[in-house]
């Protein structure tokens, strides 16, 4: 997470700084004291988060938070202020949150598990499975191409089978219903574990005779966040998951 901080108070600014890095110590943390070089590094740099003061000389933040609002609409304006005028100013620019002085790590914190606009945090690992809304599979970062669309398909039911060895049958049975193709089913298996493996990722694969899953620790995907109670991908659900596979509407209606 990249977290934009601004003060031109140098004491209050450290301040800021030092909260900022206790509540969430695995942020970047980009400070400034004059608001239009805050502007430009942003026009750079996306931040999702910015800690903004209110009263400040030359721009204010609501002023400033309107122009990150055009650089990027979704990043999660936080004002920080001793003063308790500008809330109406903050609720029309659809701020995430209002702090007042003095900022403790406690007080951001708060607002850093209640943002308006969702973040997903870093993964640890080489793959990731996005759930909500269409799936989608990323390998450092970027996005995974197969030779043949049903390869993303039975991927994607094994990850929704949360780490359960799936067998052929019963795989074939999600994919094509009453129909089975053992030889396209073999053709699916050999596609993926031809790029995992290009990737020097096929660990995220467990096999057996005839049964295949995927290895949760692995992996990092915001539905197993969700199951795990993950604030951010609480935050993150909006009703859909893996909404290009009928199969999928099982899971999400357990979801709502």
């Amino acid at each position: 997470m990249n977290i934009l901080a601004l003060d031109d108070e140098e004491i209050a600014l450290e301040g800021l700084i030092s909260a900022a890095k206790k509540a969430e110590p695995s942020a970047a943390i980009y400070s400034f004291r004059k608001p239009k070089e805050a502007l430009e590094f942003c026009k750079t740099t996306s931040c999702e988060v910015a800690l903004l003061d209110i009263q400040m000389r030359n721009m204010s933040g609501v002023e400033l938070a309107k122009e990150l609002k055009l650089l990027n609409p979704g990043i999660n304006i936080i004002f920080t202020t001793g003063y308790a005028d500008y809330m109406q100013d903050a609720f029309e620019l659809h701020a995430s949150g209002y702090l007042m002085k003095p900022i403790t790590a406690e007080k951001v914190r708060k607002e850093l598990d209640n943002l308006r606009c969702s973040v997903q945090p870093v993964g640890k690992n080489k793959v990731r499975f996005q759930t909500f809304g269409n799936f989608e599979v990323f390998i450092d970062g970027n996005p995974v191409k197969f030779k043949y669309n049903m390869t993303k398909e039975m991927l994607a039911y094994l990850v929704d089978r949360n780490g359960a060895l799936c067998t052929n049958n019963e795989i074939m049975a999600a994919l094509w219903g009453d129909k089975q193709s053992p030889s396209y089913l073999r053709s699916l298996k050999a596609d993926l574990m031809k790029v995992l493996k290009g990737a020097k990722c096929e660990n995220i694969i467990c096999s057996g005779y005839a049964k295949m899953g995927i290895v949760k620790e692995k992996v990092d995907c915001d539905y197993y966040d969700w199951l795990d109670g993950k604030i951010y991908a609480i935050n993150l659900y909006r009703g859909e998951y893996m909404a290009q596979y009928s199969w999928g509407e099982i899971t999400n209606a357990g979801m709502k």
